[in-house]
């Protein structure tokens, strides 16, 4: 069995991880802290940003970059390391919502 970090909680997917990409910057602080792989580097797409709230401007200037994504969101344990981590306080954990049945 995986030992986990005193502060995660020991049944993952409670919470998960948002990433404002207003504020991401790219420096891959919560792809290296988190230790369920939750998170890894992508180049942003035009796709990538028609489904964030990003303004025009901005978002002419961000396609090609590379921000984090949580590609294993149902994985995280909610530690708060990649929220600790984050130089651009771009992190936030959030409750799961509820799947309907």
């Amino acid at each position: 069995m995986t030992r986990l970090p005193s502060q995660c909680e020991p049944e993952a997917g409670r919470l998960i991880p948002i990433i404002d990409r207003n504020r991401c910057d790219g420096k891959q602080d919560c792809v290296a802290v988190c230790p369920f792989d939750v998170f890894a580097m992508q180049r942003l797409t035009a796709l990538d940003l028609a489904m964030f709230s990003v303004p025009p401007r901005k978002a002419h200037k961000l396609v090609g970059k590379w921000q984090a994504f949580t590609v294993r969101a149902e994985a995280c344990h909610a530690c708060n390391l990649c929220v600790v981590a984050c130089p651009e306080n771009a992190i936030r954990l959030v409750r799961r919502a509820a799947e309907k049945s």
